[in-house]
């Protein structure tokens, strides 16, 4: 079993899937691996974000929504996402490839708060973000989800990254609702 956070247990909280496996996950990374990283982004990585990928480096969460205090564009008491970024730069859903910060930045032109680590069934029009700008590029960040179709809007998900994993709960705990 593995214990991650102190006493969370993530050895049940990856979904396996072949999807995932082909487009996030990536090895454990070394710690050579963290440095360079954070020296590219120019931020740096949150030790959750770092253990968390130890166990597994990336994938799609079993419980994959999270609750809010103000509605998203997902739905008015919460948001949902699809995969979690590796920290690499060979998979294309991972820190530094193919659809890393800078390409939100650059062609999506989501706000430069912090480290875009996270999407969500909207396909890009939505993202998770570690949010710096109250911590500066050494601190803990905030969990926001940034809402391209709104405007940008930021939504704060999670005072940090270890509350937003802990947070995330079965899509089965929010009924579906009807305007």
């Amino acid at each position: 079993m593995a214990v991650i956070f102190g006493d969370f247990d993530v050895s049940d909280f990856w979904e396996p899937s072949d999807y995932a496996d082909n487009e996030y996950v990536e090895p454990a990374p070394s710690d050579d691996v963290v440095r360079r990283l954070e020296s590219k982004l120019g931020y740096r990585l949150p030790r959750t974000y770092v253990e968390l990928a130890r166990v597994q480096n990336g994938g799609i969460p079993k419980n994959t929504c999270h609750k809010t205090q103000q509605p998203t564009g997902w739905a008015n008491d919460h948001v949902k996402i699809s995969g979690i970024y590796s920290i690499g730069s060979t998979k294309p859903y991972s820190l530094g490839g193919m659809f890393r910060t800078q390409f939100w930045i650059s062609e999506w032109r989501y706000p430069r708060i912090g480290i875009y680590f996270g999407n969500t069934p909207t396909a890009g029009h939505d993202m998770f973000c570690l949010d710096y700008r109250k911590c500066g590029p050494e601190g803990e960040p905030q969990v926001v989800n940034v809402d391209q179709e709104a405007g940008y809007r930021v939504v704060v998900v999670a005072a940090n990254f270890e509350k937003f994993v802990r947070g995330l709960e079965p899509e089965s705990a929010f009924p579906f609702e009807v305007d």
